[in-house]
């Protein structure tokens, strides 16, 4: 495999470890600088040129994006995908973790912990946020705030006003999150690659220092995560279009909180505490999944006039409650069932005699006129098929 590494920082210790890793497995590998890299955008021809020349072919690129290039090594990353080049994470996915809003907007629609939280432009919402969320204390966010900077406690109604006022001032976008009493000063880091956890740490803040990040002094130790917060973390670096993630979990009275998802997530922390090759499984994934590069929905679909993605909803009393898949007529009329969603828990391409149950959803693929009159009238006014990305499933049915 011939694997590339977006970074500029070709010596920090996440970087010089994938290198070794990838060396060490017998695989070529190269550090790429993102930022010397020219796009050329050409009907039919998408290319890329590194320091004037154009790029060699690669198998996978592996993105090691910072924060303050975001925009630019995003459209790098979408470039690549465009050569189909498998790329460990998506530029999507990457620009959907790095803004904290849109990351738990995302989340929101599904059924995935998440702290209450709100975002305000008018000084007259404040307050009235600060109640929806539970009163004071809050936690304060900025938008692209990293490594704990940006996050603060407002120990005080009065307090919290005034944070937000100053950084309003200051053209800053910010979040007011409920604060997780039970969690103060820890969180957990769960170390996501395909679909599944392959490594987790508790990091206990010191001191009266409320941020647990290890930058910030933090004391890391090994946890062994249940199902329910595995199983949390993976769906949501998959909602959000990730095969590689750090995803920050809080230990909530009712379970998993998701506070973010970090696309490039350090390793020597993790890697210290938990004494795994976390660098090593991140390369034996990729080198599994080159010859699997990223489908876009949204561009295939767009040639298949007539056909599209929706959801379909089995309510209490459908007729086919008690039928198979393959008995409903779905594939008489043109309509594929690619993944079934029950109590919580995704089936992917399920078989074609699963019986179906109430409260059954199926993402299905499938002639559009067809589909549409599976689509219970309550909720037709206000649902459009889905034409998007479907998350990476390892799983199957398939016989």
């Amino acid at each position: 495999m011939k694997l590339g590494i977006l970074s500029t920082s070709p010596n920090c210790y996440s970087t010089r470890r994938l290198v070794e890793a990838a060396i060490n497995r017998g695989h070529a590998c190269k550090v790429l600088n993102t930022l010397k890299f020219s796009i050329d955008v050409a009907a039919g021809n998408p290319g890329l040129f590194y320091r004037q020349k154009p790029i060699p072919d690669y198998d996978a690129v592996l993105p090691r994006i910072g924060a303050s290039i975001t925009y630019f090594g995003t459209a790098v990353l979408r470039q690549f995908e465009q050569m189909d080049i498998f790329c460990t994470n998506t530029a999507a996915g990457v620009t959907n973790s790095r803004d904290k809003l849109r990351c738990l907007q995302i989340l929101s629609r599904h059924q995935i912990g998440i702290p209450e939280t709100t975002f305000v432009r008018d000084k007259k919402d404040v307050l009235p946020a600060i109640e929806r969320v539970g009163g004071a204390p809050v936690i304060i966010k900025l938008l692209e705030g990293t490594q704990g900077i940006g996050v603060l406690l407002a120990e005080t109604q009065q307090s919290a006003e005034g944070i937000i006022e100053l950084l309003q001032s200051q053209k800053q976008s910010v979040l007011i999150q409920k604060f997780v009493s039970e969690s103060k000063g820890r969180d957990i880091r769960a170390f996501v690659v395909g679909d599944q956890v392959i490594g987790a740490m508790r990091r206990v803040a010191q001191g009266q220092e409320f941020r647990s990040n290890v930058h910030r002094g933090a004391k890391t130790e090994r946890v062994i995560l249940d199902e329910n917060y595995c199983e949390t973390a993976v769906r949501a670096t998959q909602i959000l279009g990730l095969r590689v993630a750090g995803v920050d979990m809080l230990e909530g009275a009712d379970g998993p909180q998701i506070l973010e998802i970090n696309s490039s997530p350090g390793l020597e922390g993790i890697e210290n505490c938990l004494q795994l090759d976390i660098a090593g499984a991140i390369i034996d994934y990729i080198a599994a999944q080159v010859d699997f590069p990223e489908i876009d929905l949204r561009q295939r679909l767009t040639v298949s006039r007539g056909y599209g993605v929706t959801e379909i909803h089995i309510p209490d009393g459908s007729k086919y409650i008690g039928q198979g898949i393959n008995a409903s007529g779905f594939e008489d009329r043109d309509i594929n069932a690619l993944t079934l969603y029950r109590d919580g828990k995704v089936i992917p391409n399920p078989r074609s005699d699963r019986t179906l149950e109430p409260e059954d959803r199926l993402l299905c693929f499938g002639k559009l006129e067809s589909m549409r009159e599976l689509v219970p009238k309550k909720t037709r006014r206000n649902r459009r098929p889905v034409l998007q990305k479907l998350p990476p499933d390892s799983q199957s049915e398939s016989p």
